[in-house]
């Protein structure tokens, strides 16, 4: 005598390949670091008219403060982004940063280097910032 037997899925074996394949389908979001801020509160500050050329950040300490340093330099191409870059400049050393953790102690334009010609406009500008960690 043949007995057919349905085959039932374990039920502990169907969750635990449901929750990897749900592991595999998250996206995977790193942590936004200080430096991510800064870039994007830049960016923010230029009305998304400039791009990052580069951007070195350098840790620094006295004997009562620590933080990092940011020196960026962005790009402006085009009369309208030039237009958005001369504002950017005019605003940086004033402008209130939002960074959690971190205060903006100065913000300042390094260089700034404009050239003309026809309609390639273009302005690279390297903005440094001094950020101190909040306790």
């Amino acid at each position: 005598m043949l007995i057919d037997t349905i085959s039932r899925p374990d039920p502990l074996e169907t969750k635990s390949a449901e929750s990897s394949a749900s592991r595999r389908n998250r996206r995977y979001r790193p942590r936004r670091t200080t430096g991510d801020r800064v870039r994007e509160a830049l960016l923010m500050l230029a009305r998304g008219r400039a791009s990052l050329l580069a951007h070195e950040e350098k840790p620094w300490a006295s004997i009562t403060f620590s933080g990092t340093r940011h020196e960026l330099m962005l790009e402006f191409e085009g009369s309208v982004a030039v237009e958005a870059g001369e504002d950017f400049i005019a605003a940086l050393p004033d402008h209130e940063f939002t960074i959690p953790g971190q205060l903006v102690a100065e913000a300042t334009v390094r260089e700034v280097d404009h050239r003309f010609g026809g309609d390639n406009e273009r302005m690279v500008v390297t903005a440094v910032l001094l950020l101190l960690e909040e306790s």
